[in-house]
């Protein structure tokens, strides 16, 4: 390697870990906020806090590495630009391409590094990071209940779901306006407790866990072996001053908090998991549409099934077509009825009555169950999509950070200005209009609005004109915003008008 290529490749390696540095703590600050209430007065020690911090970080790659990229590009040619390292090079005979061929071939192993890193790292990370907030709630009951939603609170024995307005207090013990469905063995909710205040009373010593009830109401539903009794719907109703709830969490207790869950969603698999599961949805998802369509032309009745033809030769072909006319003669004459309205004059009015109500109902019932049906395909879909969104996003994430460097660092060259001033503010808009069209088009594709690949390679591929336009106007020596031609030519214009008038 020549002096020169060492030279701009330790100038960009020394801003590229700088900013990544910045970048990763910012964005870990970023990220805490939005799982402060997992974390915050749970009375976790310091080791889960690291660790749930540790498994965190490789979740942000995907933002921290593009912005990085640019961000490191922008200022290492913008400082060479400035201080005229670049122009002592091309008076040397180097061109802008020599000057990046060090850090192009860094970039191209980077860009490998960080399709292993998504493909491996990341769904690792994100299975970690699942289960250990899972745990957490698990093993702390005060973090399974969220507010002003209704949380499965899971012990041993039957469960409960329980939904507050609020949680105060040290460790979130006091709870304001609590709600209970407690569940049977069978899990049906057939118990509904109401109370304005609760707290949650634990110790270290007990496996116990006390939720204290004040100024409720209880109502239970009770199951009667009598049908007759049953069809009253007999029910028993209390109001209570206080009223307590004893949970044993000692099978919680003894969890370990990095215990697998044996839950996977997209986020968590790789590239041949991914494959895999596309193939198993898409054919799951087409045998549903067809069991379905099968199951609503059979309640409709409007398209029966027609016989299959008989292919073989006919021993008289003559006998074989007159059968057949006189077949659709009697057929004619037995279905006299052309539309609907003889079909009701045929009929008495009760008849005509009944007929139109039963027609509505079972129109009624089939709409019924293809809307219901519609909002279960759409999750289905959903799910599918969202597989092929991050299947495709692995592969884009590791082309974004060779795009945007050609992004980067002729534009460093043409602003010619190095530092955290304008170099960050340049690289803060670029990579936002970056994230935001990529996180627009994520969102239209798992809508099924557009392609999941189409919303995968959107921001990267509208990056790739930008990247190329840039590089040739930095190797020409050209501005920004190439609008010199343009004032010329308007000139020339009103030249040729003023020659015209004054002739």
């Amino acid at each position: 390697m020549k002096i020169l290529d060492q030279y701009i490749l330790k100038r960009f390696l020394y801003n590229f870990f700088s900013s990544f540095f910045i970048l990763i703590v910012i964005f870990i600050f970023q990220g805490i906020w939005l799982f402060i209430d997992d974390l915050a007065g749970k009375g976790l020690g310091i080791v889960i806090i690291a660790k749930f911090i540790f498994y965190f970080i490789p979740t942000l790659i995907d933002k921290v590495l593009p912005l990085t990229v640019l961000l490191s590009s922008i200022l290492t040619f913008g400082t060479f630009a400035e201080n005229y390292e670049f122009a002592a090079m091309k008076a040397s005979g180097i061109s802008l391409q020599r000057g990046m061929r060090s850090l192009i071939v860094f970039v191209l192993f980077l860009g490998v590094v960080t399709f292993f890193f998504a493909n491996n790292v990341i769904p690792k990370s994100e299975q970690k990071m699942f289960n250990l907030r899972r745990n957490i709630a698990k093993v702390k009951p005060a973090a399974a209940i969220t507010e002003g939603v209704f949380s499965d609170f899971e012990g041993t024995g039957a469960g409960m779901n329980i939904k507050v307005d609020k949680k105060y207090g040290e460790q979130d013990r006091f709870l304001d306006n609590v709600i209970i469905h407690r569940k049977t063995d069978q899990n049906i909710n057939n118990t509904v407790i109401k109370a304005k205040s609760g707290e949650l009373i634990s110790s270290e010593e007990s496996d116990i866990i006390q939720l204290v009830l004040k100024d409720g109401n209880y109502y239970e539903e009770l199951v009667s072996k009598d049908p007759k009794e049953q069809r009253k719907k007999p029910f028993a109703k209390a109001d209570f001053k206080t009223y307590t709830i004893n949970i044993d969490i000692s099978e919680l207790n003894d969890q370990d908090m990095e215990e697998d869950q044996n839950i996977t969603t997209n986020k968590m698999k790789n590239v041949s998991r991914l494959i895999k599961d596309i193939d198993s949805l898409r054919e799951n998802n087409l045998e549903k549409v067809e069991a379905f369509s099968k199951n609503i032309v059979n309640r409709m009745g409007a398209f029966p099934i027609l016989p299959k033809k008989n292919l073989q030769k006919a021993e008289s072909p003559k006998l074989e077509l007159i059968q057949t006319e006189e077949q659709k003669k009697k057929e004619i004459q037995k279905d006299s009825i052309k539309d609907i309205e003889g079909l009701l004059d045929h009929l008495e009015e009760w008849q005509r009555l009944q007929v139109v109500k039963n027609a509505k109902n079972s129109v009624s019932g089939i709409m019924s169950t293809v809307t219901a049906k519609k909002d279960e395909l759409q999750s289905r879909y959903k799910f599918y999509n969202s597989h092929i969104l991050s299947l495709h996003q692995k592969y884009a994430l590791a082309l974004s950070c060779i795009i945007l460097f050609f992004v980067g660092a002729p534009l460093g060259a043409i602003i010619r200005k190095g530092g955290l001033g304008l170099p960050m503010v340049i690289a803060i808009v670029l990579f936002l209009t970056y994230y935001f069209i990529g996180v627009f088009a994520g969102n239209y594709a798992k809508e099924g609005n557009i392609h999941p690949a189409i919303g995968a390679w959107l921001s990267t591929l509208i990056m790739l004109p930008l990247g190329v336009s840039l590089t040739k106007r930095a190797t020409a020596d050209k501005g920004l915003f190439g609008l010199g031609h343009i004032f010329d030519r308007i000139k020339s214009i009103f030249k040729k008008k003023k020659k015209d008038s004054e002739e």
